[in-house]
């Protein structure tokens, strides 16, 4: 919830580096979750983070983006939209689960588990601001205001 402190993790990046949350300290982090990598709404959200880096530098804050897909598969999606942030492995959907997002969905009458497309805005080690069921089209916009309040 909005205040809790945000549960740190350790995730390797697409280089296979490990990452953890408490890396960022001093930092606004906007840690977001998608479902996959390449696919139509998650290569929309990602090249708005992309586009709009310069913008969340000057607010001091650094963009992460989590899905359970592995280093192959960011590596891949990272350098055909020149990615200019960290894609983190979730390949075993702790993080995901820890935050909440990992749920339970229903599409054409089918049920399944995923990620739920959502963002969250760290400062000082706490959650200051939750997007749940992003639209990934408006996601930078959302960010973009929440971060300079």
């Amino acid at each position: 919830k909005v205040g809790d402190k945000a549960p740190d993790f350790e995730l390797k990046d697409t280089n296979g580096n490990k990452v953890k949350l408490s890396d960022f300290k001093g930092k606004k982090v906007v840690l977001y979750f998608y479902p996959k990598d390449d696919t139509p709404g998650c290569t929309i959200q990602a090249c708005q983070f992309r586009d709009n880096s310069d913008k969340l530098k000057r607010l001091n804050a650094i963009v992460l983006g989590v899905s359970p897909d592995n280093e192959v598969s960011h590596k891949k999606f990272a350098d055909k939209f020149n990615l200019n942030f960290t894609l983190l492995c979730d390949t075993d959907k702790i993080v995901s689960k820890l935050y909440g997002v990992f749920e339970k969905k229903n599409f054409m009458g089918k049920e399944s588990y995923g990620i739920t497309r959502s963002t969250f805005i760290i400062e000082s080690e706490n959650i200051e601001k939750i997007f749940y069921k992003v639209n990934p089209k408006k996601s930078i916009e959302d960010v973009h205001e929440a971060l300079k309040k």
